[in-house]
């Protein structure tokens, strides 16, 4: 329930905080005064487009809040959960518009998209405007308001998830089919360079060891000569070695160690250097014993070599890259036969889809039209009381079999009317005028709304082209309404404005520099007044007082 709005620099409001009660609350106002401005500012709190041209001439910014009382409002409780932000028994949704049209919108004291105040304000309030009227004649609308008040949302979210999906598979489906001859091309070239990489298969790594192995047999004749020359000046000739020098060296300084100990580091220095030769020497005899000089891996490395960089060239990649490139080509190859696959399982899906969304179209078809003659029958009784005792409005539901599947199902829904003895049904826009579509269309958003889960009803003016007797019934009607939910009321009519648990008026004042728009409660003495006002205009005479006595009288 909306229990506060305070509104800044909002249009021609400088200032203006309401209090907000249960039950039904009518605003009425001079003409011009700005009746709707308040409705307009928690359009705003709910998410509705912002522009800077709305702020108050010679302010920065304007600043707009509503709070709201949770207390039987689980599903907005439940929103406010679901998105992590704070959440008790009240909610306080704030929007701030500067004069360049920049706006920004929080919940509960968090920034947040305007889009989440929208999704919030949903559970929150719902306005019904003085052109719902004019909706009404749209088929889409009428669709609309027939599942409203059918309440079938399981079937509705059940119907739109399978017709997403088989418009998804759908997609798909036409994409592949496109795709089918560029794919194939692509297959066969995929094919050849695949099997060309399988025969020659190079591994990771293999490349750069031919290249070390070709290196060392492409110069395994300066590699042994090298090597045999090392030999020779370690130990293999006749003459003086490396090994025979240290040898000498180590048994001189032994001697010399004998006459003075403070030598015997250098002495073991020199001894382990010898070993170290020594082995030196060992390892590089074994290193040429060893030694693979065969021919035929030499011709066998260069094949290799020569094929690679042919390959690498061929693909525009370096001889190394091979392996990867490998893999990847034969991984877009089996994507490749996997999306031949999926063509044959997508016609399956589909197939399939079809065939449940049939069937849940059906349920909710069979839905609507169990519930299209009951709100028909309701409309009808509603109607009847507002002035058009003749009136009859039926609620045709037909079924497109043949049609392309929607979000909403296959079914055209058309609302008809005869408002004379005799007349046969026909579309609202042929038989109904302008006052009789106003009625319609009051009725139906008076029955939707109690099936409307929102704790909050605004009424924008709808009564317009609505008087005498009639207006009496309006007014008794949206008081009823106000017994089971809140309901505002802006309206121009007394009979109207007399069945409010609670008024407030509308005025506006000008210095001749600015103006400016005020709201205030009215008591009991000022309603009356207000009253008159609305049935005799400026001039309060007895009778008037009288008349909005006996209206005041009537709703106690």
């Amino acid at each position: 329930m909306l229990t506060q709005l305070t509104v800044q620099n909002f249009a021609i409001v400088r200032f203006l905080e309401l209090e907000l009660h249960a039950g039904m609350t009518c605003i009425t106002g001079e003409t011009g005064a700005g009746k709707s401005i308040a409705i307009d500012a928690l359009g705003l709190c709910l998410g509705e487009r912002a522009e800077g041209s709305m702020v108050r001439p010679g302010a920065d910014r304007c600043e707009l809040t509503a709070r709201f009382s949770l207390e039987r409002n689980p599903a907005a409780r439940l929103w406010l959960q679901q998105h992590e932000l704070q959440q008790d028994d009240e909610c306080l949704l704030r929007r701030v518009i500067t004069h360049e049209g920049r706006s920004r919108a929080y919940i509960n004291g968090t920034p947040v998209p305007v889009t989440q105040l929208r999704g919030l304000g949903q559970l929150l309030i719902n306005i019904h405007g003085q052109h719902a009227h004019q909706l009404l004649l749209r088929p889409e609308h009428q669709l609309t308001i027939l599942d409203a008040y059918a309440g079938h949302q399981d079937l509705l979210l059940a119907t739109r998830n399978t017709y997403q999906q088989w418009r998804q598979s759908q997609n798909e489906l036409q994409r592949l089919e496109q795709e089918r001859s560029k794919r194939e091309a692509r297959r066969q070239l995929l094919e050849y360079q695949v099997e060309e990489l399988d025969q020659f298969s190079l591994q990771a790594g293999e490349y750069e060891e031919i290249e070390i192995e070709h290196s060392r047999l492409a110069n395994r004749g300066e590699i042994v000569g090298e090597c045999q020359a090392c030999l020779d000046l370690l130990q293999d000739n006749d003459e003086i070695t490396l090994i025979s020098l240290l040898n000498q060296a180590c048994h001189r300084l032994d001697d010399i160690c004998a006459m003075d100990d403070r030598l015997q580091p250098v002495s073991q220095m020199l001894q382990e250097a010898l070993i170290q030769v020594q082995e030196s020497h060992q390892e590089l005899r074994q290193y040429l014993d060893r030694l693979d000089l065969d021919p035929e891996r030499l011709s066998l490395l260069d094949e290799r070599l020569s094929r690679a960089m042919t390959l690498s060239r061929k693909h525009h990649i370096r001889p190394h890259e091979l392996p990867a490139y490998h893999q990847q080509l034969s991984a877009e190859l089996a994507s490749l036969s996997a999306d031949d696959a999926r063509l044959d399982t997508l016609h399956h899906e589909l197939n399939q889809l079809q065939l449940d969304y049939i069937e849940q179209a059906q349920r909710l078809s069979a839905s609507r039209q169990r519930h299209a003659d009951e709100l028909a029958q309701r409309i009808t009784a509603r109607i009847q009381t507002l002035a058009m005792p003749h009136g009859q409005l039926t609620i045709q539901v037909q079924p497109q079999s043949e049609a392309l599947p929607s979000a909403l199902g296959q079914d055209q829904v058309e609302f008809l009317v005869t408002t004379n003895p005799g007349q046969p049904p026909q579309a609202l826009a042929k038989v109904a005028s302008g006052g009789e579509l106003s009625r319609i269309s009051l009725a139906i958003q008076v029955i939707t709304a109690e099936r409307i889960a929102t704790p909050s009803l605004i009424f924008d003016e709808v009564d317009v082209g609505i008087s005498g007797p009639t207006a009496n019934v309006v007014g008794k009607l949206l008081r009823e309404l106000g017994r089971s939910t809140q309901v505002l009321v802006v309206t121009h009519l007394p009979q109207v404005a007399g069945q409010g648990h609670h008024h407030l008026y509308v005025s506006k004042y000008s210095d001749g520099h600015m103006t400016e728009t005020q709201m205030q409660s009215l008591d009991k003495q000022g309603r009356l007044d207000e009253l008159a006002r609305l049935l005799g205009g400026d001039q309060i005479t007895r009778n008037t007082l009288a008349n909005a006595r006996e209206l005041l009288q009537n709703t106690d």
